[in-house]
């Protein structure tokens, strides 16, 4: 901080005319003699911050900050001639509605309409005098306070989590009584009601972070509404928002990163997912039959250098991650992991089930894509037991089109089309690196006959379902876990990372490029040595006069080159397999060091899209009893948790009312899904019942 006298002269070398006044704390104000012109705040004769009195929104702010720093408020008062109440309640308007309440639709730039201004911002702040504002919250505490007879601290374990916090009554979802009060975000209250009865949600988050479960429900309406990242939440109606949230009002970005970065330096993600996914499968939330894994790229653009994963679309490696999904036959989230760059999806496969084996009666069965086609792989699985279906790799089209029509036995339909099928035997062998038996087995070959295209192709099975169960089980994979990744993509914030950090990654070896030179030789050579075969086929045969061949001929030499290339060839051959396959980019020059993306924010963010995707599933399934049209299913339900309404907290329930769908139908299956959701008596962790229903303003 540059030191500056307590004497400011002009350009003329006199001393300016102004008077200086102590506020206490080693704090000075110097005021010109203009009422409206410069003051200036000194701490031991250096300036702390300076201000003109004739912008009314900079007076303001200089009024708070300088009491922060220890200014007395009387003396204050004095000095710049106003109440000492005004004073309070500039503070106490900051301290409830940040700088933006306490500005309330002033504008700095003079140049500006100040009615223009505050008549285009009114809407985002509450309205009223800010001092009866103050007064009401502060009365409100006051009387939640003297009616609180529960402990003061209430304590929430779950699972086998051996962490508790501890949770203040202020700290309390929905802790703030109030009246009806709209809000435009009133639909998204339904995930509540789902959350807190299917998996006692809030119980979760708190048992692991205590208070931090605010960011946790912040996400939920991120999620619930497809807000794509904290940035866009300045966009939030504040007020509005926390009503709904159960926080009262939602605060700025910083304080949001602040919640954020408290839970994610705990370093908790994977043991709440852990538990959550665990009380899922407990109470029957997500199947048992069909396991669905797949991967999905999340891309990286940043500067680090990270691994490949593979983008499908593009058919091309791009920097990134993959995030390994496991679904059950209904698109419902079982588990999943993200790995590092193109990941493993075959050893997730075995993971997930061995993961969970001892909370499922029998081991599900697993489902596939190609990418998992691999003997070794078959092998594993054979040799664990562990049923599974996957299509057949490598099909041969002319004997499936040579078979009869009539060996295809078994007819069925799935989803509104015909398919005929019969079942047959493949083998396979498969030697480990360390026995010398190989591993002989065989698996279920499904020979599949699509009626409405005409087409015919194969899968493979392994296990005791039926030929019929094991055909609509493959067929299934693209509606369960494709379609799953498409809507998330479109719906849900699916690749926001919150928090993005990098680390130094643990793999660090790279495919040896000098393989590569090799394998370019080798193929160079062998073009050599094919062309030089068909030199020697082209030309003729040249003798001496006494009939033997001619040692200098143009076959001679075409044999002598073949064979020297030839011993080329098997040269660089056996000095490709004297090279290691992969290297340690540490031990080479020029060479930057892979990086890890942290992926403990990730898990956290999509921890609560998971909730919601799988809250939103039941939903529509309960959604469907009062609504016979399927195609239109999933918007109606979206337009529901899209729908305006009021919201009211008292000391016992949580009452939300939505504003009525205008179709007839509509709205009928919204009030059933209501009443539904309302009787199953969910409960806050302070025992208030969530209440929602469907009606007119209760303002009229």
């Amino acid at each position: 901080m540059l030191q500056q006298s307590l004497l400011i002269e002009d350009n003329n070398g006199e001393q300016s005319q102004k008077q200086r006044h102590s506020l206490g704390n080693d704090l000075y104000l110097e005021l010109s003699k203009d009422p409206k012109g410069q003051a200036i705040l000194y701490r031991q004769g250096g300036i702390i911050k300076s201000v003109a009195l004739s912008d009314k929104v900079a007076k303001k702010l200089f009024i708070v900050e300088s009491v922060n720093l220890g200014a007395q408020p009387t003396k204050l008062s004095s000095v710049l001639k106003i109440s000492r109440q005004t004073i309070h309640n500039y503070r106490e308007s900051y301290r409830y509605f940040g700088a933006e309440g306490l500005i309330y639709g002033y504008n700095p730039d003079i140049s500006k309409n100040y009615e223009k201004q505050r008549a285009l911002h009114s809407d985002q702040l509450p309205r009223g005098n800010k001092a009866e504002q103050v007064a009401t919250i502060r009365a409100k505490q006051k009387e939640l306070e003297a009616a609180t007879t529960a402990q003061k601290h209430l304590d929430f374990s779950f699972g086998d989590n051996d962490r508790t916090e501890t949770v203040s009554d202020q700290q309390q979802p929905f802790a703030e009584q109030h009246e009806w009060e709209s809000s435009r975000y009133a639909g998204v209250f339904i995930y509540w009601i789902v959350l807190l009865f299917q998996s006692r949600w809030l119980q979760l988050i708190i048992g692991h972070f205590g208070a931090g479960w605010r960011i946790f429900s912040v996400f939920l309406l991120m999620a619930g509404l497809n807000i794509r990242s904290i940035e866009q939440t300045k966009h939030l109606r504040s007020r509005e928002a926390g009503v709904v949230l159960g926080l009262g009002t939602v605060p700025s970005k910083s304080t949001l990163w602040k919640w954020f970065y408290d839970v994610s330096d705990q370093g908790l993600a994977r043991r709440v997912l852990d538990d959550y996914f665990r009380r899922q499968i407990r109470t029957g939330v997500v199947g048992l039959w069909l396991w669905f894994t797949d991967g999905h790229l999340l891309p990286y653009t940043g500067k680090e250098k990270v691994h490949y994963s593979y983008n499908t679309q593009r058919r091309m490696p791009v920097p990134g991650r993959t995030s390994q999904v496991t679904c059950d036959h209904s698109g419902r989230i079982v588990d999943f992991v993200i790995d590092e760059g193109k990941g493993e999806m075959k050893q997730q496969i075995i993971n997930v089930v061995d993961k969970w084996q001892p909370e499922v009666p029998e081991r599900p069965i697993a489902v596939f894509d190609r990418e998992g086609y691999d003997k070794k792989f078959f092998s594993r699985l054979v040799k664990a037991e562990q049923p599974f279906v996957s299509w057949d790799k490598n099909v041969d089209n002319d004997h499936l089109a040579s078979i009869e029509d009539h060996a295809f036995t078994q007819e069925f339909t799935h989803n509104n089309k015909r398919y005929r099928v019969f079942e047959a035997e493949k083998s396979f062998s498969y030697t480990p690196n360390n026995e010398t038996e190989p591993h002989t087995f065989t698996l279920r070959h499904l020979n599949l006959w699509n009626h409405t295209s005409n087409r015919r192709t194969c899968g493979l099975a392994y296990g005791k379902q039926s030929t019929i169960e094991a055909t609509r089980a493959i067929l299934s994979r693209w509606g369960a876990s494709e379609n799953t990744f498409k809507h998330l993509q479109n719906r849900h914030p699916l690749h926001y990372h919150p928090g993005f950090t990098m680390v130094e990654s643990e793999r660090q070896e790279i495919a040896n490029p000098e393989i590569k030179e090799k394998q370019k030789l080798i193929a160079r050579l062998h073009k050599g040595i094919a062309k030089l075969h068909q030199k020697l086929f082209k030309s003729k045969e040249q003798g001496n006069q006494d009939g033997t061949p001619r040692s200098n001929s143009q076959q001679q030499r075409l044999h002598t080159e073949i064979l020297t290339q030839q011993t080329e060839l098997d040269r660089v051959r056996e000095e490709k397999k004297c090279l290691s396959e992969k290297l340690d980019v540490s031990s080479l020059e020029n060479y930057r060091s892979f990086k890890q993306i942290d992926n403990e924010g990730k898990y956290l963010f999509d921890f609560v899209t998971t909730s919601v995707w799988n809250a939103r599933k039941q939903m529509v399934d309960w959604l469907r009893e009062y609504y016979d049209c399927e195609n239109d299913l999933v918007d109606l339900f979206y337009a529901i948790t899209q729908s305006h309404g009021w919201v009211r907290n008292t000391t016992t329930e949580v009452r939300v009312r939505l504003e009525p769908l205008q179709q007839t139908k509509r709205r009928a299956a919204q009030e059933q899904l209501c009443r539904k959701l309302t009787a199953f008596g969910a409960q806050t962790p302070m025992g208030k019942h969530l209440v929602i229903e469907v009606g007119e303003s209760p303002f009229k």
